[in-house]
């Protein structure tokens, strides 16, 4: 999630830098701001909109895993009602659908995983290619060498009075409304 974002505003972040015009900066004179991407994900219409389609996929699959579960439940509950009175057969046949309901739910739950993870990976990348544009037209207007994520580029301070995230934010969700 925060990867993608990431790598994106380091790239973006060179490229302007490659951009400038070759001249000397004066020492103090560098012009770098930070972007905390959580909040733009966490609180822009967008970003909202996204988490609850993720949300409502996630409660899709736990709701079919609890369905697998029960079946499952109720199987191991019939075969320990039932392993004194049936035959050797009939046992062997239900111990071995429990096994089966058991590799199904390991299966389900390594492709609900999958699933999911692919679900956030495009609601993400969706996210960015909206909102890089923003990004990097702010980035131009503040005449900014260097925007960087503010806590995922290894950066260890930021003055509070480099942080953009609220102006980025509004403009994100003005566009996105629009």
């Amino acid at each position: 999630m925060k990867g993608h974002l990431a790598v994106l505003l380091t790239v973006v972040a060179a490229s302007a830098w490659a951009q400038q015009p070759a001249k000397p900066q004066e020492p103090g004179k560098l012009a770098v701001a930070v972007i905390d991407v959580d909040t733009l994900v966490k609180e822009s219409a967008a970003g909202k909109e996204a988490r609850t389609r993720l949300q409502k996929l996630a409660d899709d699959k736990r709701a079919q895993a609890a369905k697998m579960q029960d079946e499952h439940d109720a199987l191991a509950k019939q075969i320990q009602a039932q392993s004194g009175t049936i035959t050797e057969a009939k046992l062997a046949d239900l111990k071995k659908q429990l096994e089966d309901k058991e590799v199904a739910m390991r299966r389900f739950d390594d492709d609900a995983k999958q699933q999911l993870d692919e679900a956030q990976r495009k609601e993400l990348e969706g996210l960015e290619k909206q909102i890089m544009p923003i990004i990097k037209e702010l980035g131009q207007e503040m005449k900014l060498q260097l925007i960087f994520n503010k806590f995922q580029s290894g950066l260890v301070f930021a003055d509070e009075t480099t942080d953009i995230t609220d102006v980025v934010l509004k403009r994100f969700n003005t566009r996105v409304t629009k």
